[in-house]
């Protein structure tokens, strides 16, 4: 496949202000680091909470995983600083919360240009408000840029709730139109998407069926707030092996001299298209980039 695949199966929030967490991150297991300068840290911490995410970011140590730093929301007293130190880090990405339209894009491509921002420095963009959700399809018709482009949206399901009134049960019955609606806008111009956080740390149970039915909807993996949520989620949000070798056997399939140009063959008695080859080379790449990761 032509494009870059990394595994996105989980990514933590991890407070800046947390010298120990920022430095434990470097040894979990997981696929993406956010540290957080928003919701994590008081306003009293913020000047401090930028000093220690820029400093843990330019260390380096994190090997493979990719790291952010999550700024303050646009408008914000803290936001300029944030886009500030955040250019100059070394970060792979920008999260940027409530995220809600193309001029928010447009705002913050603007910061990042103005502080000299590397070009490749990615944006992952938060759809956590009503309008997000509505302007959800124009956000990521506006991902794809030279400077900056979005590359991620993640769901921010604490203030959909927030803001909708919506009592989310465990069936997440409530959010399902939501959520689906950004999977769609998330596909239809080349992006991943990463499902909410699942605030009871220590409900494994739950955590697995929440993550499992965010894979049923089609994300890309799970925001997370405790290390213990590492595990659960890598596993569910990774294809699974019989999963993996079904696909090596469609792709060898269509490689037969006797298949080659063919749209539709017959593999031990299922019809399979092209369109099952292409996906089977998907779940191949996202395998082969989890055993690199882990490397």
């Amino acid at each position: 496949m032509s494009e870059q695949i990394r595994p996105r199966r989980s990514a933590l929030y991890m407070p800046a202000s947390n010298e120990r967490a920022l430095e434990k991150a470097k040894s979990l297991a997981v696929d993406a680091v956010i540290i957080d300068l928003e919701d994590s840290v008081a306003p009293d911490e913020k000047v401090e909470a930028r000093r220690k995410a820029s400093a843990a970011v330019s260390t380096g140590g994190y090997g493979n995983r990719e790291v952010l730093i999550r700024v303050n929301g646009l408008g914000t007293q803290w936001s300029e600083e944030d886009f500030s130190a955040v250019a100059t880090s070394g970060a792979d990405a920008v999260c940027v919360p409530k995220v809600q339209s193309t001029d928010d894009v447009a705002a913050i491509r603007t910061a990042l240009v103005q502080e000299d921002a590397p070009a490749d420095l990615a944006i992952w963009a938060m759809i956590e408000t009503p309008l997000g959700i509505l302007n959800a399809g124009a956000i990521g018709a506006a991902a794809k840029s030279e400077k900056n482009p979005i590359t991620v949206l993640l769901m921010g399901t604490n203030d959909l709730a927030k803001e909708t009134r919506a009592i989310v049960t465990p069936d997440r019955m409530s959010m399902i139109v939501w959520l689906s609606h950004c999977v769609v806008a998330a596909r239809a111009y080349g992006l991943d998407i990463l499902d909410g956080v699942y605030n009871n740390f220590r409900d494994s149970e739950g955590l697995e069926t929440e993550c499992r039915h965010g894979r049923h909807l089609g994300m890309d993996g799970k925001t997370l707030i405790h290390p213990g949520q590492v595990e659960i989620c890598n596993q569910v949000f990774s294809p699974p092996a019989d999963e993996v070798e079904e696909a090596r056997m469609i792709i060898a399939a269509f490689e037969m001299d006797e298949n080659k140009g063919k749209g539709v063959i017959n593999l031990k008695g299922k019809m399979v298209e092209l369109l099952h080859r292409d996906m089977a080379l998907r779940t191949i790449a996202i395998a082969d980039a989890i055993e690199r990761s882990a490397q």
